[in-house]
């Protein structure tokens, strides 16, 4: 109801920080949000709110987030407040969402995102990698493709790929004891995902930090695919123990992921050397997709690509 009311802008005239919007315009509203809700001329601000529920019980993009087009909800609201009103306007939307552990942010792209106070995790509409990116984007992505180029394979695991799979609804997230290698059985990483119909996925990550090709031999900080053959054979035939079913459980899927390229003859020569099953098992990840992936999702980028204090440059997300 509280959130009812800043759609509805049901304040005074000169106290409003938000936009007075009648039954036109309500449904308005809602078919720039990309749904097909009408207002059926009863009370505005029961009706925004029968409309909200509805739109919760949608699937959720991930745990511990809204559905999508929640998130496009509070965008759309906050889209129109772009003076000295914005942080009142940010501080009213809080008040409404803080009993229910989210609070509003604007991102440095001016849009509002909505995150998980405990988790931290950040709700925003599904993120589309392929999609062009704004100038700010881009300097984002060159600052983390740097951070690549200079970065240990255990802070690509910890800094890049933990939080980036974690936003993407991974969840049981468990790095697999990379820095002394005990129990690591071809994996670097470990986690799970769970479908809309409950079922779980089980999948392990294989990450190198630089190109991974089909080269006699490895060079100038590439790695052979050779040398991940039998990591990935290893990931794919070995159970993990995972304690909130007290089972163990072999992965259903493996990521090989790069911190650099992964070259056509790379993926082809591993996939001559597995059979159809193991084959369908792979997926690969490369330098440009942790980069518009990180982007898209709105993600802090790593400490390391901060400016030090007192330095030129922008502040740290």
């Amino acid at each position: 109801m509280q959130l009812g009311d800043l759609i509805c802008g049901n304040f005074p005239q000169e106290e409003s920080l938000f936009v007075y919007r009648s039954s036109k315009y309500l449904t308005g509203f809602f078919a720039d949000v990309e749904t097909d809700y009408e207002h059926d001329g009863t009370t505005r601000q029961y009706w925004v709110a029968d409309t909200l529920e509805k739109i919760l019980e949608e699937p959720q993009t991930g745990s511990n987030a809204l559905p999508d087009a929640f998130s496009r909800v509070i965008d759309r609201l906050m889209a129109l407040n772009e003076d000295e009103s914005r942080q009142g306007a940010l501080a009213q939307l809080n008040s409404c969402l803080a009993r229910e552990g989210f609070e509003a942010f604007y991102a440095p792209d001016r849009r509002c995102y909505l995150r998980h106070i405990a988790t931290n995790n950040i709700s925003a509409p599904s993120p589309n990698p392929h999609r062009p990116f704004s100038v700010a984007e881009l300097e984002r992505r060159d600052k983390l493709s740097s951070y690549l180029d200079n970065c240990s394979e255990d802070e690509l695991i910890e800094e890049v790929l933990l939080p980036l799979f974690r936003q993407l609804g991974f969840h049981r997230i468990t790095a697999a004891g990379h820095k002394d290698k005990a129990l690591e059985y071809g994996k670097d990483v470990w986690m799970k995902y769970s479908l809309p119909t409950q079922h779980v996925l089980y999948f392990g990550i294989q990450a190198k930090r630089g190109k991974l090709d089909s080269s006699g031999m490895s060079r100038g900080g590439s790695s052979n695919v050779a040398e991940i053959l039998n990591q990935v054979l290893m990931m794919l035939g070995h159970e993990i123990f995972d304690p909130e079913i007290g089972k163990r459980v072999l992965v259903d899927h493996a990521f090989i992921v790069s911190g650099g390229e992964i070259t056509k003859q790379a993926r082809n020569w591993l996939g001559n050397k597995l059979d159809a099953s193991k084959r369908s098992q792979i997926l690969f990840m490369d330098r440009d997709d942790i980069l518009n992936l990180f982007v898209v999702t709105n993600l802090p980028l790593p400490s390391a690509t901060w400016p030090a204090p007192g330095a030129k440059g922008d502040a740290p997300f």
